[in-house]
Order: structure tokens, then C-alpha cells, then sequence
């Protein structure tokens, strides 16, 4: 029984058929099929119930998901501790939210490379709730969200507070415009509603858009206006066309947390890149204060 064989199965699970396994697994129908039938065979018993095009779990297949789950997992918890016997092999998988992304973490990769050359680096973007599934699946080794956070399965580590700012173009008058914010999921989103919320507001429109620069240039011209991190709107190409106004703390501080999982062992690139974080953050508050 290959690892292969049960991401397969899994695939196939959570995808309901073997169509939608076989795109996301970037490989014919025909190789998901066959890896199922020698499944099947293995066993002695029936994985799935045939139902037209679709496919439904019997008995055994439920067995089998469970513990299809807990191999891949202790498998990735092995690679993951074989990896951290040198620093300079491997790969680091990071997930971060778009506006820490932009500001952020580039020169904490910075760090990352130059202690660890050997490193692969991945990073990617996503909304917080996205990038905490996404660890706790095993797709991320780590991952940058918005506070606060509690999950039994999950370590989490505050390296640094943001100020949510009311980001506006200058001059215009927002009171019949729209919120623009990212999709669901966001935490900056829901602080933004509950601010909305607090101010009386509820059911003014709402407009969602997906990147960073979107949300920023669309205020910038006047079709609405945002609530977003002071530092993301000071580095921003639309600098000069907004104005900020400040938030009372209960909305404005939002923490930045690390998470990670629990039961994998901490790489030492993880912690390389936290400090680089924290250290980043210090000198920025140093330099703001002086």
C-alpha cells in the first residue's frame, strides 16, 4: 500500500469523484481508477458505492479514511523531521495573508535565505481561515494570520500588532459609498464589519474584491473606502491619493500570529523566520518612537 495510492483515495473522497480527483491531481482518470481498483483488490473489499458518475463511501472506505488520514499525517510529520536535521535541505512551506505579504515578510525571507541557502522557499497567499485549514491539512508548515487565535490542534505565536486604520480618498465624502474588502474569510474583513456594525451602519454595501492593490486603487478613486493596516496604506503606490483616520484600540489593534502544528517538530527555518518577525517589528517601532 503506497502513500500515492491513499492521497488517491483520498482525492477521490473529498473531490466525490474521480474526474475531480484526477485534476487535482494533474493526472488521468484511467492511473485514479486503477490505483483504486488495486486498493479494492488489496483489501478484499468494496471502497466505493457507484452511483451514475458519482461515488459515495461504503463501509470499508470509511474505514479506511481515517486511518488513510492519520498515515499521510504522521507520513508529512516524518519528512518534516527529517528535514529539520540540516538546515540548508528541503523546503519551507509559508502561507501568509496578502497585506503582510506585501509589506512584511520579504525581509524576513531575506534572512531565511541567507541562513539556510540551501532552503527551498514556497509562500503563499490566502485569506486567514484558508491558511489555517491549510495548515492543519499539512499543505503549510506555517502560515502568517490575523488575531487573536485559539486551536487545541495549532501553535500560535503573536510576533507583532498591526493598527487597522479608515483609508479614504482625499477629499471625498464616504458616507454613501461602499465598504471595499476582501473575501470571506479575511480578519481584517470581519473587524471591518463589526466597526460597521458598531457605527450603525449594518446593511451599507459592501464590495469585495481579491488583491491588495484592487482594494487600495478602487479607494483611491473614490468608488469607496477600506479599513487596512496604517503600515500597508503608508507603503502603497496610492500613498499620496488617501487619507487615514484612526480607529479606537478595540478595533485598530489586530495581532499578527504565527501558527504552526502542534505535533510537527519545530523546523529551524520556523524559527529563523519568526525572530527575523519580531526583530523587524522592534526596529520599526524603535525608528517610530525616535
Amino acid at each position: 500500500m503506497e502513500l500515492l495510492t491513499l492521497r488517491t483515495f483520498l482525492a477521490v473522497v473529498e473531490e466525490g469523484g474521480v474526474l475531480a480527483a484526477s485534476r487535482k491531481l494533474n493526472t488521468v482518470q484511467s492511473n485514479i481508477t486503477n490505483r483504486i481498483q488495486r486498493l479494492e483488490e488489496e483489501f478484499g473489499n468494496e471502497l466505493f458505492h457507484r452511483q451514475g458518475r458519482g461515488l459515495t463511501l461504503a463501509p470499508a472506505g470509511r474505514v479506511l479514511r481515517g486511518y488513510a488520514e492519520q498515515m499521510l499525517a504522521l507520513a508529512s510529520r516524518t519528512e518534516k523531521a527529517m528535514r529539520s536535521v540540516g538546515d540548508n535541505s528541503g523546503e519551507l512551506r509559508v502561507g501568509t495573508m496578502e497585506s503582510f505579504a506585501a509589506v512584511r515578510l520579504p525581509a524576513a525571507l531575506m534572512q531565511v535565505r541567507a541562513r539556510h541557502q540551501g532552503l527551498g522557499l514556497k509562500v503563499e497567499t490566502n485569506p486567514t481561515q484558508q491558511l489555517i485549514e491549510r495548515v492543519l491539512s499539512h499543505k503549510l508548515d506555517c502560515a502568517f494570520v490575523g488575531g487573536p487565535l485559539e486551536h487545541p490542534g495549532l501553535v500560535v505565536e503573536t510576533v507583532l500588532i498591526e493598527e487597522l486604520v479608515l483609508v479614504s480618498a482625499k477629499g471625498m465624502d464616504r458616507s454613501d459609498m461602499p465598504l471595499i474588502l476582501f473575501r470571506e474569510g479575511c480578519a481584517y474583513r470581519a473587524r471591518a464589519l463589526n466597526w460597521q456594525r458598531e457605527c450603525g451602519h449594518p446593511h451599507s454595501d459592501v464590495m469585495e474584491m481579491g488583491t491588495l492593490d484592487g482594494i487600495l486603487g478602487c479607494v483611491a478613486v473614490g468608488m469607496g473606502f477600506t479599513l487596512m493596516p496604517r503600515g500597508v496604506v503608508s507603503s502603497s503606490a496610492y500613498a499620496d491619493q488617501l487619507q487615514v483616520s484612526g480607529l479606537k484600540p478595540s478595533i485598530a489593534q489586530v495581532p499578527t500570529v504565527m501558527i504552526a502544528l502542534r505535533d510537527n517538530p519545530p523546523l529551524d527555518a520556523m524559527l529563523t523566520l519568526k525572530q527575523a518577525v519580531l526583530n523587524s517589528d522592534s526596529r520599526q517601532l524603535a525608528a517610530t518612537v525616535a
